[in-house]
């Protein structure tokens, strides 16, 4: 996909210990955030609901003004500039499109604010909408798009600037689940043409794993973990986090032994059970066990050496399309075991089996 609107030379962004208090507020809503974009990239800031991302995003943007700490952009200090002077584009949660003006007025509003020529607009505004394919639409009137196209207007506005960063606002909040499926796919791709180094705020896993090259996932204002969407998957450096991203089953025990690379924890209530630890663990400790991770065999079934089990009973089985999620109950504890439909054999609930996971795919978290 050729993208006239590509920069040449993506900036990297910088976040030096930034922070804010907001007036009334004894706690901070963003905590000492430090975290470097390299340029043409994208980073999800990922979490709950008040976690502080949407405020990290805002201070980016300079609609909030930062109680400490600095946003350095190819790096210039950002910090104290005005928004209006940071060359940066937007697309928030709402769009904030002007009905009363159609397609084209609304991609070009940005380009009559800086004073470009009627000329240089029109060309711009034609390859904007052509980027996110609407200029077929380019006369119609914002109330007459679906939420879909409204959305690649919105990410148009955005572009036609030219931003040294993009930054999106939960940009797929307010579509249905498979219209936004869709269209992550189309901001990435349209991300990736542009090679516009960008920022984006989600409390979507799934839409932070799949679009984004980092995820920096956020608790309490501050940054619990960043990485890859796969390093925060597999190895995730926290309890939260490994509850957070993914579903999980998370078993609290105590270090019995550990040797190479393998710790053997006691779940009380639950038996012993094997998994990879990355480095020296003792005392109390979880155990993530990600549901896809485990499968259901004939109780005493032989199992490998690389192979761990425990003795259960399946109590509740859900069909769900793709897959089959079982509910089973391992003595005082229960986890849940997802099956691709038509993979293996359907249990019933009553079913006596055997939960099994290779070593490697359970993973020691610290307490």
């Amino acid at each position: 996909m050729s993208d006239p609107l590509a920069r040449e030379d993506p900036p990297e962004l910088r976040l030096d210990a930034l922070s804010k208090v907001y007036p009334g507020q004894r706690e901070a809503a963003v905590s000492e955030v430090s975290l470097t974009l390299p340029g043409g990239r994208m980073l999800a800031l990922l979490g709950p609901s008040g976690c502080g991302k949407t405020t990290t995003l805002r201070m980016i943007a300079g609609l909030v003004k930062p109680t400490g700490g600095r946003v350095l952009l190819a790096g210039d200090d950002l910090t104290r500039t005005p928004v209006h002077r940071r060359g940066m584009g937007m697309v928030f949660q709402s769009y904030a499109l002007f009905p009363h003006l159609d397609v084209a007025r609304n991609v070009a509003f940005g380009l009559e604010m800086r004073n470009v020529g009627k000329a240089e607009r029109r060309k711009r505004v034609a390859e904007a909408l052509d980027l996110v394919r609407l200029g077929h639409l380019a006369s119609r009137r914002v109330g007459q798009l679906s939420g879909g196209q409204q959305q690649r207007v919105a990410l148009a506005r955005a572009m036609v600037v030219r931003p040294a960063l993009l930054l999106l606002d939960e940009p797929l909040s307010n579509l249905d689940a498979k219209l936004r499926e869709a269209m992550r796919d189309e901001i990435r791709e349209l991300q990736r043409a542009a090679r516009v180094t960008t920022v984006f705020v989600t409390h979507d896993q799934d839409e932070a794993l799949s679009m984004a090259d980092t995820v920096a996932v956020m608790s309490e204002g501050e940054v619990a973990q960043v990485g890859a969407p796969e390093e925060i998957y597999e190895r995730p450096a926290t309890r939260f986090v490994a509850d957070f991203i993914g579903r999980a089953n998370l078993l609290t025990g105590t270090v019995v032994a550990q040797r190479d690379g393998v710790a053997e924890v006691a779940v009380e209530g639950c038996g012993t059970l094997r998994a990879r630890a990355d480095g020296p663990v003792s005392g109390e400790v979880t155990v993530l066990l990600r549901p896809h991770r485990l499968s259901l065999l004939p109780a005493g079934t032989a199992a490998s050496a690389d192979a761990d089990r425990l003795s259960g009973t399946v109590e509740s089985a859900s069909y769900t399309g793709g897959l089959i999620s079982y509910r089973v109950r391992l003595g005082d504890r229960r986890v849940s075991v997802e099956q691709l439909t038509g993979s293996g054999p359907a249990w019933a609930p009553g079913s006596e089996i055997d939960v099994t996971w290779p070593v490697a795919d359970a993973r020691v978290l610290a307490a």
